[in-house]
């Protein structure tokens, strides 16, 4: 049985290929959804002896099925954002400390101390949006923080502005992380030059505005806020992980994550580094749920092991953390 602290200390490649079949393994047992899907696919434990022989779940299996690998009680179900009518993805979690510790690794990993930032998040709280895993994890780095100056400011943009001011005058290491028209809507209201705070957008407009790429949105957020990179995160309901860009769109992944490049004409198969396709991820801390699954995201992926997350498929659903506040 594949435990917390296999997955949380892996740190090889060779590791994490070996840990991944066991999850696999496990899941294919413990999983009906899952198993369902892979012996469609002609697939099992017999056959399946390479981390990339192992099957990828469509992400949309989230909105039609509850996706568990335990029989242990659900202690939360997060939920996708969606427009009236939309049908929404649900994760229910069976074991709240795989995200917190996720999360909480992961943000030490690529940031360092929590305790050192004053983390301000122009998003939702999270009473005005239960389910959302973003909250959740965002909650948790302000109460991390221990900094009385931590909290939301969805609609407090004149609050916001004087604390992000004084703040970082004063040499506070801050963490702002909003949905990408908040921020815009603030450097709107007010110009910055920012010396020690990092700006981490979480997504696109989602109908609130129109959409940019990604270098004419982060020109502008550099600009508004006077800061040399951008920051992002990706993650999404259906993950209890999140890759990092630290600037130039260009995300890293936890030791317990990994991305795929499947190819957009065969989803069984997978592309060279470089080359532009559908994203699978493999997130082991889904210990409880499926751990492999196919995104609607594109991108591509470089033999670094960075990658870019370039749009979605067309005939995907508008949805994520932004229409949390539609």
């Amino acid at each position: 049985m594949v435990t917390a602290d296999d997955i949380f200390n892996i740190s090889s490649k060779k590791q994490f290929d070996k840990i991944a079949l066991k999850v696999f393994r496990q899941q294919f047992d413990n999983n009906s959804v899952y198993r369902e899907f892979c012996l469609l696919l002609k697939k099992d434990k017999q056959n399946v002896k390479l981390a990339q022989d192992i099957p990828f779940l469509p992400i949309q299996f989230f909105k039609s099925h509850a996706v568990l690998s335990s029989e242990e009680p659900v202690q939360t179900t997060f939920t996708s954002s969606g427009t009236t009518g939309m049908v929404t993805s649900s994760h229910h979690v069976t074991d709240i400390s795989l995200y917190e510790q996720s999360f909480r690794q992961a943000f030490s990993q690529f940031y360092g101390n929590i305790e050192d930032y004053a983390i301000l998040a122009l998003l939702p709280s999270y009473l005005e949006r239960e389910g959302s895993s973003l909250i959740y994890m965002v909650r948790d780095l302000i109460q991390g923080s221990c900094n009385p100056h931590s909290g939301f400011y969805l609609n407090n943009y004149n609050e916001l502005i004087k604390k992000l001011t004084e703040l970082d005058a004063s040499g506070q290491n801050v963490l702002l992380i909003g949905v990408t028209y908040a921020l815009l809507d603030l450097i709107e209201m007010q110009q910055f030059s920012l010396k020690n705070t990092i700006i981490m957008e979480t997504g696109g407009m989602k109908g609130k505005r129109r959409e940019m790429i990604r270098e004419e949105l982060h020109k502008l957020l550099c600009s508004g806020f006077g800061v040399n990179e951008i920051h992002s995160e990706y993650g999404m309901t259906e993950l209890l992980s999140q890759a990092y860009s630290l600037g130039n769109g260009i995300f890293e992944c936890p030791p317990w994550m990994d991305i795929m490049i499947r190819d957009t004409e065969d989803a069984l198969s997978y592309i060279d580094y470089g080359k532009t396709g559908g994203i699978n991820v493999i997130d082991l801390a889904n210990l409880n749920s499926c751990a492999f699954i196919a995104t609607q995201d594109l991108g591509k992926k470089y033999p670094n092991q960075s990658f870019e997350v370039l749009g979605r498929f067309d005939n995907s659903d508008i949805r994520g953390c932004n229409l949390m506040v539609m």
